[in-house]
């Protein structure tokens, strides 16, 4: 294994919104002296002047392709994960199987630490949630979001996996909705969420220039994909105890000031009658996977991020208004 100043560092899912962010810090990096990078998409990294990245196109099913390229590897940041898709099946492979496989690669390679990038989805949208949510609250999972379902199933999975493999530190990053101008769709990623969640509350209006619009009153939080490299990378570097770690801009938003921002004029509906919508319509059968993001807003979920700040020495450097600036353009 390297010393502490030359780290080797493999990456699965390095052209994704995290990968993209992290990449340009690793490379920046003197401590870092070689990134592995596993991801399916073809990907050039000599036009982004990456001369560390080794970058090899595999896939996280195939265990073969991940102890080949973790051989000689300090830290593992497992960033490769499917946030929206119609199959099940397939999401799970990846996601789940594809998890195990990249944990349990590392452990059979030696790998110092192992960085995963989970959610606040982990911690599901329960009404007994706290507002404030810290990191020794319960993960369960989620009544229909598959998704959170299978973030809060992985973070117990992986620390059943850490506790027979205490030779390697498990790190659990929990961001919430991450924006940046990297983020998968860009500009368009904003109001193509936003559009759905109205609907799904049922308010029946168009997008009708100049008209407003009843939007659901809901806070949550976001964060810059900026702003989760550099906590990935305090995470690489050791810079804290391994555990879970919440992260987010200091600031927290609603969908109205959302709304505004993408240029409608918002007419917030109360947050009470829209939680008790959404749990009705996260309960209807066969809910296109689409629309189970309704289920967000039957109970927000707003996190604590004092731990990451306090011991890890991490500080969000853009607002969640900021971040939803720079996504839009």
């Amino acid at each position: 294994m390297a010393d502490a100043a030359h780290l080797t560092v493999a990456v699965t899912g390095p052209t994704g919104t995290f990968g993209l962010a992290l990449l340009p810090l690793l490379q920046a990096d003197e401590q870092v002296a070689r990134v592995v990078g596993v991801a399916r998409r073809p990907f050039d990294a000599g036009e982004r002047g990456w001369t560390k990245l080794d970058y090899r196109r595999g896939d996280v099913r195939d265990v073969e392709t991940l102890r080949e390229a973790f051989v000689g590897v300090d830290v593992v940041v497992h960033l490769a994960f499917q946030v929206m898709t119609g199959d099940p099946a397939l999401a799970r492979a990846i996601n789940v199987e594809g998890t195990l496989n990249a944990f349990r690669a590392a452990a059979e390679a030696g790998v110092r630490r192992f960085v995963y990038a989970s959610s606040v989805a982990a911690y599901g949208f329960h009404r007994d949630n706290p507002v404030g949510i810290t990191e020794d609250w319960p993960t369960r999972p989620a009544g229909r979001l598959l998704y959170a379902q299978e973030k809060s199933e992985l973070e117990h999975l992986l620390q059943d996996e850490a506790a027979a493999h205490p030779g390697m530190a498990l790190y659990l990053l929990r961001p919430p909705v991450v924006l940046g101008p990297d983020a998968v769709g860009g500009k368009d990623i904003v109001p193509s969420w936003l559009e759905p969640v109205v609907r799904g509350v049922g308010t029946g209006l168009q997008r009708v220039p100049g008209l407003p619009m009843l939007v659901p009153d809901v806070p949550f939080q976001l964060i810059h994909q900026d702003d989760v490299a550099q906590a990935l990378h305090l995470c690489i570097l050791g810079a804290g105890p391994p555990g879970a770690y919440n992260i987010a801009a200091d600031d927290v938003v609603s969908l109205v000031d959302v709304a505004r921002e993408v240029g409608l004029r918002p007419v917030g509906l109360p947050r009470r009658p829209v939680a008790a919508v959404a749990r009705v319509v996260a309960q209807v059968p066969f809910l296109p996977s689409r629309a189970q993001w309704v289920e967000t807003m039957a109970h927000p979920a707003i996190m604590d991020t004092t731990k990451a700040k306090a011991v890890l020495g991490w500080r969000p450097r853009h607002t969640a208004l900021e971040s939803l600036r720079d996504t839009l353009g």
